[in-house]
């Protein structure tokens, strides 16, 4: 069953819905916008928010909905769990659809987190990424801060009780990290609105 629903999780996540809804709004492929990504926000800039939205929505189910139905539904538990939660965000980032080239798995990620804790993770994380994306400059750099950030959330109020959370997380963050590893070599840079404030203040 867990190989089964392990499977089932990577096609699930393979499904380049971003590139599916831009050729239903009739804009073409949405790899042609902005920085190439197949995912939501270049979805934003060829189509608007409406299908931006509805793109969000399913990425982050491709994840919750199989993760959830192997945690709740079948009680899948244990280091069992972990392929099944990375299946969806390996295959966002590596799809077959796309000669295994897929989005950066952003959203997908959302979705794990709440298959396992409900809306606590997404909520925790959202916060985060929020925090990160208001200072710093580099969507990388948010990205993986806030999973930095997380994992100690993780770790402070759920690693002794759900220790396979810890490397679900672990993995989760090392195929975010090569995802955004373009935007890692240089060090994190704040927004330019935090200089001036420090301009005004200095």
């Amino acid at each position: 069953m867990v190989i089964l629903l392990t499977l089932a999780g990577f096609l699930l996540g393979a499904i380049p819905f971003s590139i599916v809804l831009g050729r239903i709004a009739g804009r073409g492929d949405v790899r042609g916008y902005g920085d190439g990504n197949p995912g939501a926000a270049n979805v934003l800039r060829a189509a608007g928010w409406g299908w931006a939205l509805l793109a969000l929505l399913l990425d982050g189910f491709k994840g919750a909905i199989p993760v959830g139905f192997g945690w709740y539904g079948l009680g899948i538990a244990g280091w069992a769990i972990v392929p099944v939660a990375l299946a969806p965000v390996l295959g966002h980032a590596f799809s077959p659809w796309l000669r295994w080239r897929g989005g950066k798995a952003v959203t997908v990620t959302f979705g794990i987190w709440t298959g396992l804790t409900l809306g606590v993770g997404p909520t925790v994380l959202g916060m985060l990424l929020g925090l990160a994306f208001a200072v710093l400059a580099s969507s990388g750099w948010a990205v993986m801060l806030s999973m930095l950030a997380f994992g100690f959330f993780l770790a402070g109020n759920y690693g002794q009780q759900f220790p396979e959370w810890i490397a679900v997380w672990l993995l989760n963050a090392m195929v975010l990290g090569w995802m955004h590893r373009h935007d890692l070599p240089w060090p994190p840079v704040l927004r330019p609105w935090l200089h001036r404030i420090s301009g005004r203040l200095a």
